[in-house]
C-alpha cells in the first residue's frame, strides 16, 4: 500500500477543495511536508461592507454592515488530568486583520481581557486534540468605513443571530440569513449585491441556523421551514407551543430544537443589588424542553428526555453541542445558558468568567449557577494549567 505522503497532487487538491473551515486546512497541512506544499493556509476573504438591512425610517445610504466570523473550539489537554483540574477548555477564538487572536467566552462576545499575566502569547494547536464546535457570524452597524479597516472599529450593536454559507473556496460567494426588525427572514445573496425579506410566517421567527448546508429557520411557535430562496420556503416541522423562546441547534448529526421557558418579574423579587432602577422587569429562564426533528417524513418534532452524553450550549450568536465522555468531572444530559440575574456584580470580569452562566439538568429539571458546579465551571474559566505551561511567552498572542 502506498504510503499517505506519496498520494497524487491532483487527488490532494480535489481533498483539499472540500474542506469547509481553515482548521480543516490547518489539520491537512500538519500531516506532512508534502501535503503541506499542495494547501496554502486557507484565509477566507472579508465580504467587506455591503449595504444596510432595510428598515422603515432609514434612508442614509452611507449605513452598512461588516461581517466578522468567530469559532468555537473545545482544547483538549495531552496529559492526564490531576484531581480537582480539567482536560478541556472551551474558548471562542477571532482573529483580527493583523493575524492577532482574540479569546472570549463561548457563550457571549465577552472578551478575555486582561488575560492571565502568566498566559502564553503563542499557542501551537497542534500539540493539543482541539474540536471546532461552533463557527458563529455576527454583523456590525457601520455608518462610515473604518480609517484602520478594522473590524473591530465597528459598532458591534446588531442582536440577531446570523446563518451564513460559504459557496466558494477564498468566501468571495457567499449567502447570508438574518432576521429583521419586523420579525420576518432577511437574506443577502453576495451576487445579488442586495436584501431581500422572506414574506413567509405570520409568526414572528426566533432562530435561523445552517443545518447539512441549507437554512433553517423556526418561529415563535416552533414551526420550523427549510429556506431555499426568498420565494421558496418549505414547513419541515409543525408547532410546538409552550415555550417563550425557540433555538435550533446540530447535535450529533440531528437537527435539535430547544424550546426556553421564561417568567417575568422585578429585580426586588430576584434579589437583585439595585443595579437596574426599581420596577424594571427583567426575564428570568425556569426550563427547557428538547425537541429532535423526526427523519421519517412526518413534519413533526419528537420530544428528547434524555441528551444520554450531549451537552447543550446556548450562545447569543450560535448555539452547539459537545460529547461529556473524555472530559474529567462533568456528565452529559444538561443545557448552559446565559442568564443576566446571576450576575448581580455588573463587573465584566465576572461575566467573561461565566458568572452569568447556568446549567439546565434534563434529568431532575433544576438549574445551578455555574459557579456552584465546579467541574463544569472549569471548562470556562480560569484557564488550565496545561495551557498555561504549553506556550511561548512573547509579544503578541497568536495561533500556529
Amino acid at each position: 500500500m502506498a504510503e499517505w505522503s506519496h498520494l497524487p497532487r491532483d487527488l490532494l487538491c480535489l481533498i483539499a477543495q472540500r474542506f469547509e473551515t481553515p482548521f480543516d486546512t490547518m489539520r491537512f497541512r500538519s500531516v506532512c511536508s508534502s501535503w503541506r506544499s499542495v494547501v496554502n493556509p486557507k484565509r477566507h476573504r472579508s465580504p467587506g461592507r455591503f449595504p444596510f438591512l432595510p428598515n422603515h425610517g432609514i434612508s442614509d445610504t452611507t449605513w452598512g454592515f461588516y461581517l466578522t466570523k468567530r469559532s468555537v473550539f473545545l482544547v483538549e489537554s495531552p496529559m492526564e488530568p490531576s484531581i480537582g483540574d480539567t482536560d478541556g477548555w472551551l474558548i471562542k477564538v477571532e482573529e483580527d486583520t493583523r493575524g492577532m487572536i482574540k479569546i472570549s467566552n463561548p457563550l457571549s462576545k465577552s472578551y478575555f481581557k486582561p488575560l492571565p499575566k502568566d498566559f502564553p502569547k503563542v499557542l501551537n494547536l497542534l500539540n493539543f486534540s482541539v474540536n471546532e464546535l461552533c463557527q458563529e457570524y455576527v454583523l456590525h452597524y457601520l455608518n462610515f468605513w473604518p480609517v484602520s479597516n478594522r473590524p473591530g472599529d465597528a459598532g458591534d450593536l446588531y442582536r440577531e443571530k446570523v446563518a451564513y454559507k460559504c459557496l466558494n473556496y477564498d468566501g468571495s460567494e457567499f449567502i447570508l440569513v438574518t432576521i429583521h426588525v419586523s420579525g420576518r427572514l432577511a437574506m443577502f445573496k453576495s451576487g445579488d449585491g442586495r436584501w431581500s425579506t422572506v414574506p413567509h410566517t405570520a409568526l414572528p421567527y426566533d432562530d435561523v441556523t445552517l443545518f447539512k448546508g441549507d437554512f433553517y429557520a423556526v418561529d415563535n411557535s416552533g414551526a420550523t421551514f427549510l429556506v431555499e430562496s426568498q420565494d421558496k420556503v418549505t414547513l419541515v416541522a409543525e408547532a410546538v407551543f409552550g415555550g417563550d423562546k425557540k433555538i435550533l441547534l446540530e447535535s450529533n448529526g440531528e437537527l435539535l430544537l430547544v424550546d426556553m421557558y421564561l417568567t417575568v418579574d422585578s429585580e426586588e423579587n430576584f434579589g437583585l443589588d439595585g443595579e437596574l432602577p426599581e420596577g424594571i422587569l427583567q426575564e428570568k429562564t425556569v426550563g427547557f424542553k428538547v425537541f429532535k426533528l423526526r427523519r421519517d417524513g412526518i413534519k413533526k418534532w419528537t420530544v428528547v428526555r434524555d441528551l444520554g452524553n450531549t451537552m447543550l450550549f446556548l450562545g447569543e450568536n450560535c448555539s452547539f453541542s459537545a460529547l461529556a465522555s473524555g472530559l474529567y468531572g462533568v456528565k452529559g444530559n444538561c443545557i448552559f445558558f446565559t442568564d443576566g440575574f446571576l450576575c448581580s456584580s455588573g463587573d465584566e470580569e465576572d461575566v467573561f468568567k461565566g458568572s452569568d452562566i447556568a446549567i439546565f439538568f434534563l434529568e431532575d429539571g433544576s438549574i445551578l449557577p455555574l459557579c456552584d458546579c465546579p467541574g463544569y465551571s472549569n471548562l470556562f474559566w480560569p484557564p488550565p494549567h496545561w495551557i498555561i505551561s504549553s506556550g511561548v511567552h512573547d509579544d503578541h498572542l497568536a495561533a500556529v
